[in-house]
């Protein structure tokens, strides 16, 4: 068996082929990506289509355009004895067993001694597909099922055969881990593996009892998504983000292949309407039409499940979800109308068959759990949701409506699913014995961590503890992580007790996008204008004071990290951030410009990089006014939001911690906060250069009135303004030009009705 993992062939350059590929090279290594051949002038050409697909990707599937660099194409006709170079051989071609089987034996002379082979496949067994496989390779074969889109999803489903090598699956799970940034869940050959099983069942069983009671497409969606921690989209607009097409080909594959029996057959049944949208073309946001929901005349408009005809889509959500989206699972399941009934059936349906997964797909409920949190994004997984109602509770209410209670529900009950026992926190196995969490040696999932741990100051916005040797770590956890005053608070508190370091961290799906603008949209509308100052300078204020106290401080993001929550990174002494981070100030946007240093720093770093305070403030001026961001740390360096030299990324946001944790035991060694800089505003003659530069650009169409208004006070900040001089300042002098551009623009109309477009979903441009 090969010793690691340095080159890889994917065949098959489809969907999740080009996924895998442009991850493996996201990785740093280099790919052969193979597909059939063309026609006779363009042999190469499937797989040229694939890897045009992956640069023109949107979202990005490469985390740099380069990365494109490292993978080469070929066709299996031509170009199949260049797998003797790969360690690992990847397919992803058609779901057709004799198609497979036939790539293998045609595999077979060409592979590298040792060389590993595995198929993403997720409906045909790999007994099935290793059934006539030579023994050598049978050892050395496995599923590395991947979720799409790959670089994005995060749960890796790895399946192996009776006779393949533990040391196979021990390399593939670890650089599938470290390298490619992957949960790796050990799944049973079992249909459907963990993922789908149960995802693809709980979205089925949203749309049939939706159907069933005649509720309305937006109401089930509204429940069915965030109030139970599943993204927002529900179950309806999932189905359009995915396609109806494609989604009716996954149930109908599931329906083959599960037992007669199994509760999914009660669900996924042909779906009438979902054929006859398909046939009318309406196949979801691919297709340009819509699906379940679609735009007519400039009108949102849902399907009526009663009718099959359209009708203006509802814009309000029903009370039941704001109610469980507070309040939590209780709320939903606690009424006796229609959409009360709705969630606890829907609800009941999802943490029912999960349970009864346990032992036939797995003896522990985390691989459940961590399937439908990595690769569905759920907030919690079904034997959490189960705990949060309580086993008792919840056993107790299904045996009251006569429903099944699988064996591992009823003997759990009275007892969690998840404990915590010291400083451990354990996971109730099937036979009823708890162990630890598994996680691989160094992950640290900080949702699971902190319930081992006591905050040592906590408010509704944010919380301060302390991890290993004392490390201060600060997690945010409002809604969507929006900073506002609570959330500096805990900034401020650990900063004037920073221990051996501080690390800025949090499990949610985004760092933060940025302060609260409810907060500022109230602020307004009241015209509290001294308010707003006085928040200002507490976030300032609690910004600088990280940035100068006396040990070091990692900012530790993932997801989106834009406006306030960059600039709380851009105070940190360095940054880890997880190789998807969306980093930036999106102030503009919204008719305001950054004010919690976020302009002061972006000026400096461009100083630093250029030597010079002109090009800097044109740079500053440029990126913040156009709201640029940059979608991987890599391309966040190219706006100098993200220094390579200084800051650092990992692959698995898991091994966040432990790579912030190392960080800092470096960085502590003869720590001193660094110096506090001057700054020289460019003077008045850039000013009117900018000026020119936004009248022109309004007398061609390309800006908006209001663009050129804020633009022009970025360039204020960084200038001085008309007529001014060239001028030595202080740090404070830059905070507090940012804090009075930022009100002159929350005085005018049109910065209210950004802000009020944003929260509403409908951006506004004036």
């Amino acid at each position: 068996m090969v010793s690691e993992i340095r080159k890889v062939c994917v065949i098959g350059a489809g969907t999740m082929g080009t996924g895998i590929a442009a991850q493996v090279a996201n990785a740093g290594d280099h790919v052969l990506l193979l597909d059939i051949a063309g026609d006779d002038a363009n042999r190469n050409g499937p797989a040229e289509r694939g890897l045009e697909r992956i640069v023109k990707s949107d979202p990005p599937l490469l985390m740099k355009p380069e990365n494109a660099d490292r993978i080469s194409v070929g066709n299996i006709s031509d170009h199949l004895g260049a797998v003797s170079e790969c360690d690992w051989i990847v397919e992803a071609i058609v779901e057709r067993l004799d198609i497979k089987r036939r790539l293998y034996r045609d595999l077979l002379p060409n592979l590298k001694e040792g060389a590993l082979v595995s198929s993403n496949t997720s409906t045909i067994p790999i007994s099935l597909l290793m059934e006539d496989m030579p023994h050598e390779l049978r050892q050395r074969f496995s599923i590395t099922h991947f979720f799409n889109p790959v670089r994005y999803m995060r749960l890796l489903e790895l399946v192996e055969g009776p006779d393949t090598q533990p040391e196979v699956m021990a390399l593939l799970a670890d650089y599938c881990d470290r390298k490619l940034g992957k949960g790796v869940v050990r799944c049973a050959d079992t249909p459907g593996f963990l993922g789908n099983r149960v995802g693809v069942y709980a979205m089925q069983k949203a749309i049939h009892e939706a159907m069933a009671l005649g509720i309305d497409i937006e109401d089930a969606d509204a429940i069915f998504g965030r109030p139970m921690g599943i993204p927002k989209t529900g179950a309806f607009g999932l189905y359009d983000l995915i396609g109806l097409d494609l989604m009716a080909d996954v149930v109908r594959s599931l329906r083959s292949i599960l037992p007669q029996g199994d509760p999914f057959h009660e669900v996924g049944a042909e779906n009438a309407l979902v054929n006859s949208q398909v046939e009318k073309g309406y196949t979801g946001n691919k297709g340009g039409k819509g699906g379940f929901y679609t735009r007519q005349d400039g009108k949102a408009m849902a399907i009526d499940l009663a009718t099959g005809q359209w009708r203006e889509r509802k814009k309000d959500l029903p009370g039941i979800a704001i109610a469980g989206e507070r309040e939590g699972l209780g709320a939903l399941i606690a009424g006796d109308d229609r959409l009360s009934e709705f969630a606890w059936r829907v609800l009941s349906g999802i943490l029912t068959y999960s349970a009864s997964l346990v032992p036939e797909v797995t003896h522990s409920p985390q691989d459940i759990d961590d399937a439908m949190k990595l690769g569905y994004n759920w907030i919690r997984g079904p034997f959490e949701m189960i705990d949060e109602i309580g086993t008792d509770a919840f056993v107790a209410r299904l045996e009251a409506d006569g429903q099944h209670v699988p064996e591992f529900l009823r003997e759990a009950a009275g007892e969690p699913f998840y404990r915590v026992n010291g400083s451990s926190l354990e996971v109730r196995h099937w036979g009823g014995e708890y162990a630890p969490v598994a996680l691989p040696e160094g992950a640290v999932r900080f949702h699971m961590l902190r319930r081992t741990l006591k905050p040592v100051v906590e408010n509704d916005s944010a919380s301060l503890f302390h991890i290993d040797g004392g490390v201060r770590l600060v997690e945010f956890h409002s809604k969507a992580n929006a900073l506002d005053d609570k959330s500096m608070e805990i900034v401020m508190a650990a900063a004037q007790d920073p221990g051996p370091g501080i690390i800025v961290h949090n499990d949610g799906q985004h760092f933060s996008a940025g302060v609260n603008l409810e907060r500022f949209k109230a602020f307004i509308e009241a015209e509290d204008w001294e308010g707003i100052d006085v928040f200002l300078a507490g976030f300032q204020d609690a910004v600088e004071a990280q940035l100068y106290c006396n040990a070091p401080v990692v900012g530790a993001p993932s997801g989106l990290a834009l406006g306030g929550g960059f600039e709380v990174l851009a105070h940190c002494d360095l940054v880890i951030a997880h190789a998807n981070t969306v980093m930036g100030l999106v102030e503009a946007m919204v008719g305001v410009v950054p004010a919690g240093g976020g302009v002061k720093e972006t000026y400096l770093r461009w100083f630093r990089r250029t030597g010079d305070w002109e090009k800097a403030a044109w740079n500053t001026f440029n990126q913040i006014g156009y709201g640029k961001t940059g979608s991987s740390p890599d391309l966040a360096a190219e706006l100098a939001y993200f220094e390579p030299g200084r800051d650092g990324q990992v692959m698995n946001r898991d091994r966040l911690v432990e790579a912030s944790l190392a960080a800092l035991a470096k960085s502590r060694e003869g720590y001193r906060p660094r110096a506090r800089p001057e700054f020289e505003l460019a003077g008045g003659e850039v000013y009117a250069a900018m000026r020119k530069f936004l009248q022109d650009g309004r007398a061609s169409g390309k800006f908006l009135d209001h663009d050129v208004v804020v633009a022009s006070e970025i360039a204020r900040i960084v200038t001085g303004g008309e007529g001014a001089a060239k001028a030595q300042v202080g740090e404070r002098d830059m905070y507090r030009y940012e804090r009075e551009a930022f009100l002159r623009l929350a005085r005018t109309p049109e910065t209210l009705a950004r802000i009020a477009g944003m929260l509403s979903g409908k951006p506004v441009r004036n």
